[in-house]
């Protein structure tokens, strides 16, 4: 088959510590070529090369043959290949039609049939998203839509899917696989970067996988499975830790009523929710997108407000609680993890350092109105070594980060909260499959001490196999019940759409 691209010994440094070491990679015309690895393995570093975003420190790229070192994205652009970024690069203040046509604008704009053609556009990839819509007000999932389409309208030859489906249902997974059909079928050729390994081995014709900035392995998808590319990825079998069968796993019985939720309303998204948190135990909470699951998270929160007038009541500890601002929740023990790292989790502009020290701040556990430096490091330090973050040292910029260990970063500046309850939004989303293990168990670890741990995931495998509950979210409020042993995953699917 011919190669659209080759990439021979191919080295990015930073600061004079590689991210990428001699990597070899070729895609040929067509093909569905996977690209796997751990957070910080160098997969988007790779691709960035390839899309312009960034330089390489050595090596060699040729697109159709010739060898190309694109200066910016646009140059790559124009040249045919497209990149659809893990954290989405759309403009917040700009509507849905204008993000999917910026760049390509005329002197002289004919608005509403830009407005006609975007919508057009979502309705032939089966996207649900209004193109009047302003970008700040969609959800993470919907963005993620915007950008595909963006990429799918550019008539690329080549394109890059860094993480597409980590915020899509799967319903909008069988759409975007659809999708990538069409598009080999008329010769495009795509790089898809995924965590999700099932995802690959059912799309891709090829994968190759990255560990530690090498390459480890590149072969057809149909000579692997999935404990053989874990393997690869990590040095050694994951299968048991991820998920573990869930008759061998115990499942914790329910301590104290933690948090209790009554009748809670806002606007059409939440409608008369009802449901309780226990204490040393996770309760996952399973929905659609639109089912008003973080919403509800982001209102017990303080993040949201709900109906000033029946609006429904949250009791914690049996205490009535409504806050204004997320502050008065940290401070009384109720913490809240975003499923939107790039966005709400973290300042790009800060330190690993500064970020988490902020969660400390706004807990109020600091001592004296005078920032201490050595706090602010050893704090630093501790959770960094805790949950196993990547990175230089604890001075280096969140923004630098791969995606899983910004996510770390995350997590961290809540937990240095001291929190009682916690919402997990999408904790593993966009996390490696060594990173998964760690994160579960941690979760796990936080039940055990008794906190009340609140898990909202789209993924199924994950709720049915950590939650010691598992609640259903449907047209905004809980719709259903399930203990881990009766549940499965045509029932919670059932509950979620019928």
């Amino acid at each position: 088959m011919d190669e659209i691209i080759r990439m021979v010994g191919v080295t990015k440094e930073y600061r004079g510590i590689p991210a990428i070491r001699d990597v070899d990679f070729t895609l040929r015309r067509g093909e569905v070529h996977a690209l796997l690895g751990e957070n910080g393995a160098g997969k988007s570093t790779l691709t960035k090369i390839l899309a312009g975003v960034t330089q390489r420190t050595h090596g060699d790229v040729l697109f159709e043959g010739r060898s190309v070192n694109f200066a910016t994205p646009a140059e790559a652009l124009a040249a045919g290949i497209a990149m659809v970024f893990q954290e989405n690069s759309l403009v917040p203040s700009m509507s849905v039609a204008q993000n999917v046509f910026l760049g390509d604008e005329t002197f002289f704009n004919r608005l509403r049939g830009k407005y006609i053609a975007a919508q057009q556009l979502m309705g032939s990839l089966n996207f649900l998203v209004d193109p009047w819509a302003n970008v700040a007000t969609l959800g993470a999932a919907k963005k993620q839509m915007v950008e595909i389409a963006r990429a799918v309208r550019q008539n690329a030859k080549v394109i890059i899917f860094d993480e597409p489906t980590a915020s899509l249902t799967p319903e909008e997974v069988a759409h975007f696989f659809s999708l990538i059909e069409r598009l080999k079928a008329r010769g495009v050729s795509i790089v898809f970067i995924g965590h999700a390994l099932e995802e690959s081995l059912r799309i891709a014709d090829r994968i190759t996988v990255l560990r530690d900035g090498e390459h480890v392995l590149t072969d057809a998808s149909a000579n692997l499975d999935r404990d053989k590319i874990v393997q690869a990825m990590v040095g050694r079998s994951l299968s048991n830790e991820i998920y573990a069968r869930r008759s061998e796993r115990k499942i914790r019985k329910p301590g104290r009523k933690a948090l209790s939720v009554q009748d809670l309303s806002m606007g059409n998204i939440v409608r008369n929710n009802s449901f309780t948190v226990y204490r040393g135990q996770i309760t996952g909470i399973f929905g659609l997108i639109g089912s008003g699951r973080t919403e509800t998270a982001k209102i017990v929160a303080g993040v949201e407000k709900r109906r000033f007038f029946h609006g429904g009541e949250v009791f914690l500890d049996g205490r009535r609680i409504r806050y204004r601002v997320p502050r008065q929740a940290v401070r009384d023990g109720i913490v809240y993890v975003t499923e939107d790292r790039k966005i709400e989790g973290f300042f790009d502009s800060m330190s690993i350092s500064e970020n988490i020290h902020t969660g400390y701040v706004a807990a109020g556990l600091t001592k004296g109105m005078v920032l201490r430096l050595d706090e602010m490091r050893e704090l630093a330090e501790h959770w960094t070594r805790a949950l196993n973050v990547k990175a230089i040292n604890t001075d280096a910029q969140v923004v630098e980060l791969s995606g899983g260990n910004q996510q770390k970063v995350v997590i961290a500046k809540s937990l240095v909260q001291k929190p009682k309850v916690i919402f997990f939004d999408e904790p593993t989303r966009g996390v490696d499959v060594g990173a998964i293990a760690e994160i579960h168990q941690l979760i796990g670890d936080l039940a055990d001490q008794g906190h009340a741990v609140v898990v909202i995931s789209s993924y199924l495998p994950e709720v049915m196999n950590i939650s010691d509950r598992i609640l259903v979210s449907q047209n905004g409020r809980v719709v259903e019940e399930f203990t881990p042993t009766e549940a499965t995953e045509k029932r919670i699917m059932y509950a979620a759409v019928h």
